[in-house]
């Protein structure tokens, strides 16, 4: 009975946040235009932005595929392994995390995981860490292909630095949460390996040709599947917050059309523009919302850059702070529930978004300053 009370009372309270958001909207722009402008947008989101994302993920998954076939995940494993114990405080192997997910995206973490022995080298409060020290590559390579694409060359690898550093500030924290909630995890292995289960498997002899091809096949349909599924929060996270980023259209009526709005979220940045100012460098009020879009989904984030662009809102410093705090975050609030309860700790989420969030700030921050620098000796 209780639980029948409790479902009607959360129906009654969805459905008047929904009537109330949508009403606003449409009383602001009148409903006919309202519903026009959602569709359009939508539309042209799916054909101007999200074919292009689904492009670079299958070339992008293609090229990541050949790089694990012919041993450069490897190498790239190896020569980041030294680095791994000083900086994230966690076993070499680590390593092939970051990789492994810059190259895909952050489940690719939940995966190595799973292996024991991958799992084996790390205690526990490390191997809890690695949702924090995997999402913060998730998705690295096509936000920095989609970033060059838009015409900035060294900007997007200021970002990944900032990432990079991001990174280190989330899996620390992290780290320190679990071990002060959890202090026997410090001496408690995440697995042990049985030697029994420990298989090996030769490989089947192929020509260069065909494993060539295999990979590049295999990674192109990964990169489909990576590009189907940022769909959903292209269309409808993106259109969402442009709906609340940009305004009417040039005469100042709504017309119905594509990427008009309300500009809600510049309004309520400008109340605490100084902040974004001093933390990021962000220039125009409309910024924000990529780091809040980043927030749910990257892919969605990277979908608003071009409209971006085409209204002269964005310049270097954006760019590489979008960059790094897109990567960092990469939609960590909706893959890090489902980490952490797959590895069995989902009492330790609020923690670890707590963390990332922090990470986040810090990416954005050395970006910022770090393209400063890197302007004034350009100059």
């Amino acid at each position: 009975m209780t639980s029948k009370k409790n479902k009607t009372l959360s129906g009654i309270i969805c459905l008047i946040i929904v009537l109330g958001f949508f009403g606003g909207l449409g009383w602001r722009m009148g409903v006919d235009h309202m519903l026009n402008t959602v569709m359009q947008t939508a539309f042209r989101l799916l054909l101007d932005t999200v074919f292009y994302l689904m492009g670079i993920c299958v070339i992008m998954g293609a090229i990541s595929k050949l790089f694990v076939e012919y041993g450069v995940v490897d190498l790239l494993e190896r020569l980041l392994r030294p680095l791994m114990k000083p900086l994230f405080n966690l076993p070499g192997v680590a390593s092939l995390g970051a990789v492994m997910t810059f190259f895909s995206d952050n489940p690719a973490i939940i995966s190595l995981s799973k292996d024991k022995r991958f799992s084996s080298y790390f205690k526990k409060y490390q191997f809890i860490s690695l949702t924090n020290f995997g999402t913060a590559f998730g998705m690295g390579l096509i936000v920095i292909v989609f970033m060059v694409g838009q015409g900035y060359a060294v900007e997007p690898f200021i970002g990944l630095f900032g990432a990079f550093c991001g990174c280190i500030v989330s899996t620390r924290l992290m780290q320190r949460f679990v071990l002060k909630a959890y202090p026997k995890y410090a001496e408690e292995t995440a697995s042990v390996m049985d030697m029994e289960e420990e298989e090996l498997h030769e490989e089947e002899q192929k020509s260069l040709f065909l494993r060539t091809l295999n990979a590049l096949l295999d990674g192109g349909k990964n990169g489909v599947e990576i590009g189907l599924a940022i769909i959903p929060g292209v269309l409808i996270i993106s259109s969402l917050v442009m709906i609340l980023t940009f305004g009417p259209s040039a005469d100042g009526t709504y017309t119905g059309a594509a990427f008009e709005g309300v500009e809600l979220l510049p309004w309520l940045a400008n109340k605490v523009h100084w902040l974004f100012e001093w933390l990021f460098g962000f220039t125009d009020p409309h910024q924000i919302a990529f780091p809040i879009t980043a927030l749910g989904a990257v892919g969605a984030a990277l979908g608003i850059v071009p409209n971006f662009a085409a209204q002269g809102w964005i310049d270097g410093n954006a760019i590489a702070v979008f960059t790094a705090i897109g990567m960092c975050w990469s939609g960590y609030l909706s893959t890090h529930t489902a980490m952490l309860d797959s590895l069995g700790y989902r009492e330790l989420t609020s923690k670890a978004i707590i963390s990332h969030t922090i990470g986040g700030i810090a990416a954005a921050i050395v970006a910022h300053w770090v393209y400063m620098g890197y302007a004034a000796i350009a100059l």
